[in-house]
């Protein structure tokens, strides 16, 4: 579907209401929220025959399409549907947008209130009554949802089979498709084939609970579950890795859960609603893989900035946290000493004003002045905006040195000269051919080493670089 201008899609959203929503009378206001790079989401505030009501609208952004790995949005609508059914919590669907209305695919559901921005659910004072609860909510829920019948809703015939097996190698070929050469991916996609899990009864897998998907009540704990988008059946013990990811506990590395529960409570909720043992090396495996999946993940929302730039300034933002990923694969997979990247304290100041100076300028306008005058989605971007300037201010001071003892490094390695991007392709290809075993001397600590370098250009407060080089030498 192609962007449509405010007026129009005000005009279209309020047409479709009108048809839909007992009482409605107008649509006062439909405020994109930020985040959702992969989907839209709108607090719309609506008249009513009743009153002044707040719903919310999901849909897919205009010259994105729908998720390609997913079901679809008309499939999520009824997922979230089948889910309240068996107590999950969520909201109502009301209406699921069809071709007529014009506004692509998506659907208009209840509004919950609470809190979904999961570095506030994980470290503000607000919720620090409810958090240590929270681990072991998410366990009962993730075991009602993996307890729900699709065969009997009719959801199966919808849903995407998945083995452990034939998930990594759909993350891998996404990533193939890329042209990309990230050598620890490649490596992590080896071990996890070398190391696949005994297998379980398939059940229907949310493939996305994790902290930032869910709505968190002060109060109450959990009272939705957000994001159905990628749901398929395959390995429940997906869900629970997931929600344990690095990427996911936003700075709260003490707490594996979310960045507020631990393992223990999240595996006793499980135990106690679904009367299953868990095992935590099979939970761990998942973990390992939700880094590596999201690894992938990131470069693809980089890819798709470079095929259609209009999508928006996060996309290229997002894709460089592919690196945060693969420094927690390192942690996860090959822990050790690595060396720690110094900046050249060389001045970028000559007489006229340096690209140091300029890119800081640029930063702070945005940082300190757009911020200040904006608010919702335009505050969201002039953050996201700043943030991408850190890294290319990181980039000049970094970049050189590293793209330089990086090739160095490789070219021992491999035994061959050549530029850096040839001989990162060489390995790339060497791993996914078999021809080089994991355990090849030098390779754990060419990866080691380059993927820390790396983070420390795109970002070096993330807890997995501080974890990577607490092993310094």
């Amino acid at each position: 579907m192609e962007e449509t201008s405010p007026a129009t899609f005000h005009a279209l959203l309020e047409t479709a209401l009108g048809r839909h929503i007992e009482g409605f009378k107008r649509l006062k206001a439909a405020e994109r929220l930020s985040g959702g790079a992969s989907q839209e989401t709108y607090r719309l505030t609506i008249e009513t025959a009743a009153g002044a009501e707040t719903l919310a609208l999901r849909r897919a952004p205009p010259g994105v399409g729908e998720n390609d790995t997913g079901p679809g949005l008309a499939i999520e609508a009824e997922l979230f549907r089948v889910a309240r059914s068996v107590g999950v919590p969520g909201p109502e669907i009301h209406y699921v947008l069809e071709a007529e209305d014009g506004l692509g695919a998506g659907f208009i559901m209840e509004w919950i209130d609470g809190e979904t921005l999961g570095a506030k659910i994980a470290r503000s004072e607000d919720f620090a009554e409810i958090r240590p609860r929270l681990a072991y909510q998410c366990g009962q829920i993730l075991a009602r949802i993996h307890g729900m019948d699709v065969s009997a809703c009719g959801l199966d015939r919808h849903l995407t089979r998945l083995t452990p097996e034939a998930y990594i190698h759909q993350t891998w070929d996404n990533y193939k498709k890329l042209d990309a050469a990230e050598p620890m991916i490649d490596y992590t996609a080896r071990w996890l084939l070398e190391n696949l899990p005994p297998e379980l009864t398939p059940q229907l897998v949310h493939n996305d609970f994790r902290n930032g998907n869910l709505i968190v009540s002060k109060t109450q704990g959990v009272v939705a579950v957000l994001d159905w988008e990628i749901a398929h059946i395959g390995d429940p013990m997906r869900d629970l890795g997931w929600i344990c990811t690095g990427s996911w506990r936003f700075g709260q590395n003490d707490h594996p859960v979310g960045g507020f529960g631990r393992r223990e409570d999240l595996f006793a909720g499980y135990e106690a609603e679904s009367g299953r043992k868990i095992d935590p090396d099979h939970v761990r495996f998942w973990e390992v893989f939700g880094s590596f999946w999201w690894a992938v993940g990131c470069l693809r929302m980089g890819e798709r900035y470079r095929q259609n730039p209009s999508v928006g300034v996060e996309y290229p933002a997002i894709g460089r946290r592919s690196s945060e990923c693969q420094v927690d694969c390192v942690n996860l997979l090959i822990p050790g000493p690595v060396s720690v990247p110094e900046a050249d304290v060389r001045s970028l100041t000559a007489d006229l004003p340096g690209t140091d100076e300029i890119l800081k300028s640029v930063r702070d306008f945005l940082r300190q002045d757009v911020m200040a005058v904006t608010e919702g989605r335009n505050r969201f971007l002039a953050r996201v905006g700043a943030n991408a300037l850190d890294i290319v201010l990181r980039e000049v001071t970094l970049g050189e040195r590293h793209r330089l003892e990086m090739q160095q490094r490789l070219a021992f390695l491999l035994g061959c000269e050549g530029a850096l991007g040839e001989l990162k392709k060489r390995l790339v290809d060497a791993l996914r051919q078999g021809k080089m075993p994991l355990n090849t001397p030098g390779l754990a600590e060419y990866l080691r080493d380059s993927v820390v370098w790396q983070a420390a250009i795109d970002q070096p407060s993330y807890p997995g670089y501080r974890q990577a080089i607490a092993f310094h030498d």
